[in-house]
């Protein structure tokens, strides 16, 4: 029976809660068919014939061989085919054995429930004139035995009143903690000097405290008999009134002795919750504090007690023994469910007082405070598992409860601290040496990505060990899962064995990872920037690349352990993988056209370029696309396979292009002097010596007509000082040009010339401007 309990409990809660449904009786079977008496004759006389008696033997007997030689019908095929080996079979059967082992225990369950007869009942007094009139003759002397009660109840206590007020008066007020005065030394030689003593002071309240109530025990237990006698009256005359002919006949006086017990019950326990908390009880409390303890006492005897009458009462009246034991258990449901509703309300007060003060550390205040958050789910299951053992009526319920409870708090508190110390151990275990961080300077940022992840499968693996150990508590048979062959071993080989791929993986993925950003570095470090911009570029592409192959041998190695056949989803990977590479033509090219890019080193991360037409920084450059930065912050994505020229302007040089046009009428030569000053002079400055890598390159004149001469050449330049360096010599140039006199050429000229008027109007010549 004890390895049941736990199953039993459960359904039985869910039975409870349940919507009620009537009982239907099966329809009796029909009963066999008569034998007509010739049938009877001709049996009697083969069996009375020695003959006929062993024919009919051989008959007998060759009939059974033959109905036992018949094959068996086949077993019906499951529309899923499974292996009988593997382990998703194994966990489909064991999910179907656990759903119909509760489900028995369901239907033993149901039998809480005799609801329908209660109902029964109800219809059948509603109908039965004799219970009718039964129920008249009750309603009337009850009304009676209690207004006679009542009265000489509330004669006592209009006598009782003035000593129960004076033994109010007479009692001591609550001890509370004295003031300390501290004495004050002239000087304090320490600070021992004015620090009180808490712990002498808090003896000394208790001790108070304990006096205190050897001397409210006398006048608390007076003002009790003092209330209680009330309630003996009307006991006593309720039951003088029924030993008259008022108590004929029996079930009558059995009635009205139910409701009066019921009362005084009811009377007495209140007078005893009122003795033990309220304002002059032994133990005094806040007025708050009683007139909540009192509401609740109410409710919950209320409804217990009178629930209980009205049961009994049923029974006497012709309630079935079903319907009765069915109306208690409701009843007493409902004061259970009274009593989570206090520990619902009363959560956090009683949390705080479990709660460890705030200036603690330690294994034993972090119990404290684990418990104080979650104390109220075990005493609201503790409440149900009582109200469902004394509802099924199981054989050392109580001790079998009281034994699981205490060995499942034993668990969870050996599982916790079980989990905090490992968990410790991790943290410590994870604490990088600085020595090796000044090595790998990443180690640690990659080691806490995955220190919450492994907290949490530590957690519950401690955890799930803690539900095996719990589950042998309440008899359960875990450990049997677990052995060669079962279902737990099966699992846990799967779980162990994708766990470890994982972990494999992870370790190539970190590993791979450190190596490429170690190889960056040292490359940057180096002075080897070309390269190591080169290997940032392909960065994001190897890691893509290797996260895939990752996912899929892992994914493939789950799926192999929970009995899936890979084989033919890799067959499908293959086919899809040609129907893919026939119908994404433009895809292919695009990876094949950026892989032959990248492996050419053509672009790099940080290029100015200049692809189709668009020209910007390269921000990132994945396998099928390339993207742009331009100048006005707009970004632009170019796939591939658009890609017909690329126009790299960061190969290590870049030239400053040099052309200025002159006026006519100057001296070129000079002109040529005062280009070759500016540029000497940038070469002689700080902010311009590393960007410049020569003098300048004068190539001459370029251009010659009427108006101007072009003076072209060129300064060579780093990649990155092009820009800088013409823009600031084109500002130096202008100034120097303006400071010496030298006119720079527009771009149009003013003509001024006369034009021939006709012969009539020669003595009016007038000049037109032509602008060219």
């Amino acid at each position: 029976m004890s390895h049941k309990l736990a199953s039993a409990l459960l359904a039985a809660l869910l039975i409870a809660i349940s919507s009620l449904s009537c009982a239907r009786a099966a329809p009796p079977t029909s009963s066999a068919a008569a034998l007509s008496p010739d049938e009877a004759k001709r049996a009697l006389e083969t069996l009375q014939d020695d003959k006929k008696r062993a024919q009919m033997i051989d008959t007998l007997r060759a009939i059974a061989n033959a109905s036992g030689a018949q094959q068996p019908a086949p077993e019906p095929k499951s529309p899923i085919p499974l292996a009988a080996d593997g382990l998703g079979a194994q966990l489909m059967l064991t999910v179907s054995e656990e759903i119909g082992e509760i489900s028995r225990d369901a239907d033993m369950a149901r039998t809480l429930t005799h609801f329908p007869a209660f109902y029964y009942w109800i219809v059948r007094t509603a109908n039965d004139p004799a219970a009718y009139n039964l129920l008249i003759e009750i309603a009337w002397k009850l009304a009676l035995v209690f207004g006679c009660a009542f009265c000489a109840e509330w004669v006592i206590f209009r006598l009782i009143r003035r000593p129960v007020v004076f033994l109010e008066g007479r009692m001591p007020q609550t001890a509370r903690l004295p003031v300390q005065v501290l004495p004050i030394a002239d000087p304090p030689s320490s600070v021992a000097d004015v620090t009180p003593a808490p712990e002498l002071h808090m003896r000394r309240h208790s001790l108070a405290r304990a006096w205190q109530i050897m001397l409210r025990l006398p006048l608390v237990l007076g003002r009790f008999l003092l209330e209680l006698l009330p309630v003996l009256v009307f006991v006593g005359v309720a039951t003088a009134l029924l030993g008259t002919e008022i108590g004929g006949p029996t079930t009558v006086r059995l009635v009205i002795l139910a409701v009066v017990n019921a009362y005084a019950f009811s009377r007495g326990l209140f007078c005893v919750v009122r003795v033990l908390a309220g304002p002059f009880g032994l133990f005094p409390v806040k007025a708050e504090t009683a007139a909540y303890i009192e509401i609740w006492a109410r409710r919950i005897v209320g409804v217990g007690v009178s629930g209980i009458a009205f049961a009994n009462v049923a029974l006497l009246l012709g309630l079935h023994r079903g319907g009765y034991a069915a109306l208690l258990r409701m009843v007493m449901l409902v004061v259970h469910l009274f009593i989570v509703v206090i520990i619902l309300q009363c959560r956090r007060q009683v949390a705080e007082a479990i709660r460890a003060p705030a200036d603690r550390q330690g294994i034993a205040a972090r119990l404290r405070n684990r418990i104080a958050g979650g104390w109220h789910y075990l005493a609201i299951a503790l409440d149900l598992a009582l109200w469902a053992v004394w509802a099924l009526n199981i054989r050392n319920g109580y001790s079998l409860l009281l034994q699981y409870f205490v060995g499942t708090i034993a668990v969870a508190l050996i599982t916790r601290v079980a989990i905090m110390l490992t968990l410790g151990l991790i943290d410590r275990g994870f604490r990088i040496k600085p020595e090796i961080l000044q090595r790998f300077p990443g180690l640690e940022i990659r080691a806490n990505r995955y220190l919450p992840l492994l907290r949490k499968i530590v957690s519950g693996v401690i955890a799930f060990i803690g539900l095996v150990a719990v589950l042998e508590v309440w008899g359960v048979d875990a450990i049997v899962w677990f052995y060669g062959g079962q279902i737990g071993s099966r699992l846990i080989s799967a779980v162990v064995t994708i766990g470890l791929a994982v972990f494999i993986a992870a370790a190539i993925w970190e590993a791979s990872n450190a190596l490429l950003d170690r190889q960056i570095n040292t490359l940057s470090r180096d002075g080897h920037y070309a390269r190591a911009a080169r290997l940032r570029t392909f960065q994001p592409m190897l890691r893509t690349a290797l996260l895939c192959v990752i996912a899929t041998v892992v994914g493939l190695t789950a799926l192999s352990e929970i009995g899936v056949n890979v084989a033919p989803l890799l067959a499908g990977a293959g086919i899809v993988g040609i129907a893919i590479g026939f119908g994404s033509q433009k895809l292919v090219q695009d990876l094949i056209t950026g892989l032959f890019l990248l492996l050419e080193n053509t672009v790099q991360v940080g290029d100015s370029v200049s692809v189709s037409g668009l020209s910007g920084v390269v921000e990132n450059v994945s396998i099928r696309t390339i993207r742009l930065r331009a100048g006005d912050g707009a970004v632009h994505i170019v796939p591939f396979s658009a890609v017909t020229t690329i126009t790299n302007a960061s190969r290590g040089a870049g030239n400053a292009s040099v052309s200025v046009n002159v006026a006519y009428k100057e001296d070129t030569d000079r002109a040529g002097q005062i280009l070759k000053d500016i540029v000497d002079e940038m070469r002689r400055e700080v902010e311009f010596r590393s960007l410049i890598r020569g003098d300048l390159e004068l190539w001459g004149i370029d251009k010659v007509d009427g108006a101007m001469v072009s003076i072209v050449g060129q300064i060579r330049c780093t990649e990155a000082g092009r820009w800088p360096v013409q823009r600031e010599f084109n500002r130096r140039m202008k100034q120097r040009f303006q400071h010496n006199g030298i006119e720079v050429a527009s771009a149009t000229q003013t003509i001024l010339m006369h034009i021939a008027p006709p012969a009539d109007g020669a003595a009016h010549l007038t000049p037109r401007r032509a602008v060219g």
